[in-house]
């Protein structure tokens, strides 16, 4: 999709306003012939700014607009940037089914410009399709053109707003793939294609891993005949004295559970586990597009935990990265033990100014916060009520879970420094946290548990910009609040 702005229309398949609850004209500065004025004035009383409703009404082919379209965007008091990313995103996909070349939207002149960005991220994200294995593919490209004051500020906006939603969608794909497309090795191809000539990027094979002591991420991948990966990506073009972040995801590109078997139902939306190393990668490709003047690393610890005759047991005790050992009660706890290997890498190596990891960690997480907001844990308060206000922006919903010494004592084990798992099913989302923190010795850390919000699901609230499949959670999300870093 190419996006550009004007000052004002041109010749357009479609013609898009936004229009207030019980307002009756639309937010334009532009002048219209008696037609598309009479046009306009019936599609408005036709919608009546009811939030989502969409209005259209067919002008004569031969005019320079042949549509003119009104979305309703609710009372003014109500209005938000998600209110601009959702409703754009529905005028994308009316777009898109009438099969049109090309679109404008007009940006309300007394609405603030930061929305602008929210515009160019609903239509562009909404027009995502996973069809890579579909016979028939979509074909059709549209062009919109966003009309608003054509400076540089604003141009700049949408260029930033373009690569944050590919970003998005680059996350989307990888975590789409099915496990037959998508293994380690093919995740460390991804990161080493989206790094060449913008950041550094090192990848620790199978026999590294051991040799360096990875003892979670060797365990874990020992049962498939895919071989485990660490990738690696740096992003150095802060100063060299500011400390770095380091974003840690978990991609098990397929999780069946190992020896301790998943039940068969929905086991096919195991491909998804990969989802919190794919949303690293997805911001890493951001970063370097943005050339944001930070220091920023990328670490996916990568497996595919499979029942075998090398597996890892129940009953087995290792050895992590950071020296402590765990025993293993239950080898579908996976991700946190490859998870902890690779954070603990990260502060040795990079002594970061914080931690932030990614997981589809656990199914405890869904029954306690459902499908529409992930979970947070943090042994900082600052680093939290940061990534809350990015929340807030992103409408990418997060709330924060408790961590204190009592559910730290709940992974305590008899014959280990730690076990795998709490005790039953009590605070199960928290006890793997525990693990996490376990792995860290005095960085700011903040763990995101994504299971309910990484792709779609029963009860996920739909979004014009979240269609079945893989959602991105987390890449806008850390972005907002790596952006404010700089400034």
């Amino acid at each position: 999709m190419n996006i550009t702005i004007e000052e004002s229309y041109k010749k357009t398949e479609m013609l898009c306003f936004f229009l207030e609850e019980n307002s009756i004209k639309i937010n334009s500065n532009q002048k219209f012939n008696l037609e598309i004025s009479n046009a306009v004035s019936q599609a408005v009383k036709d919608n009546g700014g009811k939030l989502g409703k969409i209005s259209l009404v067919n002008i004569s082919e031969k005019s320079l607009i042949q549509r003119i379209l009104i979305a309703g965007i609710g009372k003014k008091e109500n209005l938000s940037d998600e209110i601009f990313r959702e409703v754009s995103g529905r005028i994308a996909i009316k777009a898109k089914d009438l099969k049109l070349e090309n679109f404008s939207i007009q940006h309300p002149s007394n609405y603030p410009n930061e929305s602008i960005s929210k515009i160019v991220e609903g239509v562009k994200i909404s027009s995502y399709k996973f069809d890579k294995f579909k016979s028939k593919k979509e074909t059709s490209r549209i062009n919109l053109t966003i009309i608003a004051p054509k400076n540089k500020k604003n141009i700049e906006k949408i260029h930033q707003a373009e690569i944050i939603s590919e970003g998005v969608i680059f996350a989307k794909d990888i975590s789409n793939l099915p496990p037959n497309e998508c293994v380690p090795e093919t995740l460390a191809k991804f990161a080493s294609n989206i790094s060449k000539n913008k950041m550094k990027c090192k990848i620790f094979k199978k026999s590294e891993l051991k040799q360096k002591g990875f003892g979670g991420i060797t365990a874990v991948g020992q049962g498939s005949k895919n071989e485990p990966r660490l990738i690696i990506m740096e992003h150095l073009k802060g100063s060299k004295k500011d400390k770095p972040i380091v974003l840690v995801g978990k991609a098990v590109t397929f999780d069946t559970g190992g020896i301790s078997l998943k039940p068969g139902d929905k086991m096919d939306e195991m491909k998804f586990d990969k989802c919190g190393g794919c949303t690293v990668l997805g911001i890493m490709k951001a970063v370097s597009e943005l050339k944001l003047p930070i220091n920023v690393i990328g670490i996916v610890p990568s497996v595919e935990n499979m029942p075998g005759g090398e597996s890892y047991r129940p009953g087995d005790i290792i050895k992590l990265y950071n020296g402590k050992t765990a025993e293993i009660l239950n080898t579908d706890a996976e991700g946190r033990l490859i998870l902890a290997d690779a954070i603990a890498y990260g502060e040795k190596h990079y002594s970061p100014k914080a931690i932030i990891d990614f997981a589809t960690l656990t199914g405890a997480c869904i029954i306690a916060l459902g499908t529409n907001v992930a979970a947070v844990i943090s042994n900082n308060e600052d680093l939290t009520k940061k990534m809350i206000e990015s929340s807030k922006t992103t409408s990418e919903q997060i709330w924060e879970l408790p961590l204190n010494q009592d559910y730290m004592d709940m992974i305590n084990s008899d014959v280990a420094d730690m076990k795998n798992v709490g005790i039953g099913r009590a605070a199960g989302t928290i006890t793997a946290a525990a693990f996490l923190k376990n792995a860290v010795e005095k960085t700011p850390w903040l763990h995101l548990d994504i299971a309910g919000v990484a792709w779609t699901q029963i009860a996920t609230k739909e979004k014009s910009y979240n269609p079945k499949g893989a959602t991105g959670f987390g890449v806008r999300l850390v972005l907002d609040y790596l952006q404010k870093l700089k400034n």
